[in-house]
C-alpha cells in the first residue's frame, strides 16, 4: 500500500482518459487532480466531474503541485508530451502503444533515465482474468507443457473512433489490439521470438488494418497464433491452448470454458472408428469412455497489485515495476517485425527482440 497519495493529471480526456480516472478514485495511492485536453466538449466533461481544467499543457508542466502526467492521446503525440513531462520533473503514465517506433520509446527511455523519473507504460490487460488462468496454466503445466496457443479477440464494429483510422496517428488493430495480445504472451513465455509471419487485413478500405494474424515461433518450441478481426460476426474462442496432457479453451472474457486432460487412470480402449463423411476415420474419433476428464478452469493468477497501486509503490522505491520497459521494447520490435513480415509477405527471422530495452 502506498505511504502517501501521488497527484495526477491526465493529458487526453476522452474514452481512455475518462475510464482512467474512473478507476484511479478507486484507488488509495493516487489522485487526479486535473486534466487538460484540446476539445472543449472534453473540458466541459473535465468540469463536471469535478477536476481543474488546465489551460495549456505549460501550466500543466509548470503546476509544482503535479507529481504524475497521464497520457491518453492519440499515438502520434506520446513521445513529445511525454518527454516534455519528463524533463519538467513529472513521472509519466502512457497509454499503449507508447510509440510509433522503437526509436521514439528509445528517446523516451533515454529521457526517463536521464532525469531519474518513473516511465511505465498502461499495459493493463495483464490483470484480465482470462490472460491469467492462461497464464497459471503455463506456469503450473495444468495441461502439462503447452505447446500451441492461440490467441484471439474478434468484433463485427470496424475500426472503432475517429484517429484510429489514420495512419500517421498510429491507427489500426494491430496497434491498438494486437499490442494487448503480444504484450500478454511475451509477459508469460519467458523464449526469445524467433520467427514471425503475418498478414494483415484492409477489408474495410481504411489506410490501417483492420485485422492481423500472425504466427510466432518461439526459441523453446512454443508456437502462437495471434488473431485480431474486427469484421467477425461469429466469433472464435478468446483462448485455445494445447498441451501434451490436454486441451484448454476460453470462450469469452467471462471466463466460459473447460479443460480436457488425459485419463492416466482409465482404462485403456482403443478408439472406435467413426463416418466422417464418405469416410471412415479412427484418427480423428473422439476418445473412448473413460479415456478423458473434463475439468473447470483454474483460478486465475494474482500479480499482487493493481497497476496504479503499483506505479505509485515505483516512484517511492518500495517496489519493481510490475510492466517494465525492456518488456515494452520487446513488444515494440516485435510489432515491427509483424509489420515487416506483413509487408514483404515472408517470415521475418532473426530480428532483435531485445534490443535497446534496457
Amino acid at each position: 500500500m502506498s505511504s502517501k497519495i501521488h497527484s495526477v493529471v491526465i493529458v487526453g480526456f476522452g474514452g481512455m482518459g475518462s475510464y482512467h480516472a474512473k478507476l484511479i478514485k478507486e484507488t488509495n495511492s493516487l489522485e487526479v487532480v486535473g486534466t487538460y485536453d484540446l476539445l472543449e466538449a472534453r473540458r466541459a466533461d473535465s468540469i463536471n466531474a469535478g477536476y481543474k481544467v488546465y489551460e495549456s499543457y505549460e501550466e500543466v508542466l509548470a503546476d509544482p503541485a503535479v507529481e504524475i502526467v497521464l497520457i491518453a492521446t492519440p499515438n502520434d503525440v506520446h513521445k513529445e508530451i511525454a518527454i516534455r513531462a519528463l524533463q519538467a520533473g513529472k513521472h509519466v503514465i502512457c497509454e499503449k502503444p507508447v510509440a510509433m517506433s522503437k526509436e521514439e520509446l528509445q528517446d523516451m527511455l533515454a529521457a526517463a533515465d536521464a532525469v531519474g523519473r518513473v516511465f511505465m507504460v498502461h499495459q493493463n490487460r495483464r490483470w484480465d482474468e482470462d490472460f491469467l488462468t492462461i497464464k497459471k496454466m503455463y506456469d503450473q503445466e495444468t495441461i502439462g507443457s503447452l505447446f500451441q496457443l492461440e490467441s484471439r479477440v474478434h468484433g463485427a464494429n470496424g475500426i472503432p473512433g475517429d484517429w484510429r483510422h489514420v495512419k500517421a496517428q498510429g491507427g489500426g488493430m494491430l496497434l491498438d489490439w494486437g499490442v494487448h495480445l503480444l504484450d500478454q504472451l511475451l509477459f508469460m513465455i519467458d523464449s526469445k521470438v524467433i520467427s514471425v509471419s503475418s498478414s494483415l487485413s484492409f477489408i474495410l478500405g481504411n489506410d490501417v488494418d483492420d485485422g492481423f494474424e500472425a504466427i510466432l515461433q518461439f526459441e523453446n518450441g512454443i508456437k502462437a497464433i495471434v488473431e485480431v478481426g474486427t469484421t467477425n460476426f461469429i466469433t472464435l474462442p478468446r483462448w485455445y491452448v494445447k498441451g501434451i496432457e490436454g486441451t484448454g479453451i476460453i470462450e469469452d472474457w467471462s471466463l466460459t470454458g473447460r479443460l480436457v486432460t488425459r485419463n492416466n487412470e482409465g482404462e485403456k480402449i482403443e478408439p472406435k472408428p467413426i463416418r466422417a463423411g464418405v469416410g471412415l476415420t479412427k484418427t480423428m474419433a473422439p476418445p473412448s469412455e473413460g479415456a478423458t476428464i473434463t475439468e473447470a478452469l483454474p483460478q486465475p493468477a494474482e500479480l499482487g497489485s493493481s497497476f496504479y497501486d503499483n506505479f505509485a509503490a515505483v516512484i517511492e522505491g518500495t517496489a519493481e515495476p510490475i510492466v517494465k520497459n525492456a518488456e515494452v521494447m520487446r513488444v515494440q520490435n516485435l510489432i515491427e517485425a509483424i509489420f515487416e513480415s506483413a509487408e514483404k509477405n515472408q517470415v521475418v527471422k532473426d530480428f532483435d527482440m531485445y534490443g535497446e530495452g534496457k
